[in-house]
């Protein structure tokens, strides 16, 4: 029992320090040698503290100086032993070592300090939990419209494929609290779990809510029994992949020309974008209706509904529909014409 005690703690003390493990290790057995030798010199020649220190540390260190006192049989034995002993000790130090620097690991590890200190910066990102199939697809698009993001992932080798291509990632489990700080959930704008299991992303769900009252919990389902406990764990939305794949699929063949059009709108394909607009206290919208606030003549946009500050909304707002502070519309125009428009709301 006492072996297998001790073989568990070195595997935890292996997952600790990840790919540090072959310098702590080389570390842990010169300072076993020097302890070693220390209390050896003590027992066999009787020496004090003092003089057994001296006698390991020249003698490890080859310098080359003579022994501090006579030497028995059994202690210089003793002293040959400790000399191939720490020889092969600080050989096995420098090869990891040099493992790291080969390897490119110390590059790493100095990258993903770099990419923590980025992360503690960001404000009002974007964290995603999960690079899967939907999760690097829903990376891609976020990134595509400029936001910061966060990605966290447990599989190193997704982990590695983003630092490749400069994504600003996390590797860890993103259903425990420290991996979700590190992340930025407090100052996050949106959370989205995108996990290929449902109970993790429950879990996810409920965490991130716990934590934080104002963040946006967008979550994945599998099935429409999904939404219920995911809602219940504090998700602001849920969305199944499945079966948003299926009515997309649907429309192609029932009404093609309409979903080829959202397409294009919506990926941008053309100088033509689907956009939803904030409207803030302080914009010069407030108060005015369609007519007076003359958006269709000033920027060409389309306004096709407006969510009001209350969650109602209003599909095809008629030219007397006032636009109230907080209120979100719904337009359609050129990117120009959106970008235009932001600034003044």
């Amino acid at each position: 029992m006492k072996s297998k005690s001790i073989y568990v703690r070195m595997l935890n003390l292996r997952r600790e320090f990840g790919m540090f493990w072959g310098l702590a290790a080389g570390f842990i057995y010169m300072t076993l040698v020097f302890i070693g030798g220390i209390i050896g010199y003590m027992w066999l020649e009787g020496w004090n503290f003092l003089n057994s220190f001296y006698m390991v540390v020249i003698t490890l260190s080859t310098v080359g100086f003579m022994e501090v006192l006579p030497l028995s049989e059994n202690g210089r034995i003793m002293t040959a032993l400790l000399i191939l002993g720490g020889v092969g000790g600080f050989a096995y130090l420098i090869g990891a070592f040099s493992q790291l620097l080969v390897e490119g690991r110390l590059q790493v590890i100095l990258g993903r300090r770099r990419m923590k200190k980025t992360i503690g910066k960001f404000k009002d990102h974007i964290i995603v939990c999960g690079y899967g199939r939907i999760g690097a697809i829903v990376v891609e698009e976020v990134m595509n419209e400029g936001y910061d993001i966060v990605v966290i992932e447990n599989n190193p080798e997704l982990v590695a494929h983003m630092e490749a291509a400069g994504i600003t990632c996390l590797e860890g489990d993103a259903t425990k609290d420290d991996t979700l700080k590190l992340a930025g959930l407090d100052r996050a704008k949106s959370l989205i779990a995108a996990l290929s299991d449902e109970a993790a992303n429950v879990y996810v769900t409920l965490i991130a809510r716990q934590f934080s009252s104002k963040v946006n919990i967008i979550a994945r389902g599998n099935n429409k029994t999904s939404i219920s406990r995911l809602e219940f764990a504090g998700a602001d939305r849920v969305v199944l992949p499945h079966t948003i794949g299926g009515i997309r699929m649907a429309q192609s063949v029932l009404r093609p020309t309409v979903t080829n059009f959202l397409d294009i709108a919506m990926r941008g394909k053309i100088d033509l974008q689907m956009e939803e607009l904030f409207v803030t206290d302080t914009s010069e919208f407030v108060g005015q209706d369609l007519i007076e606030s003359k958006i269709r003549p000033r920027f060409n946009l389309i306004i096709i509904a407006i969510r009001k500050h209350t969650g109602e909304m209003v599909f095809n707002p008629g030219p007397k529909e006032v636009i109230g502070a907080g209120d979100t519309l719904l337009t359609v125009g050129k990117l120009t014409d959106l970008s235009a428009i932001q600034k003044i709301l």
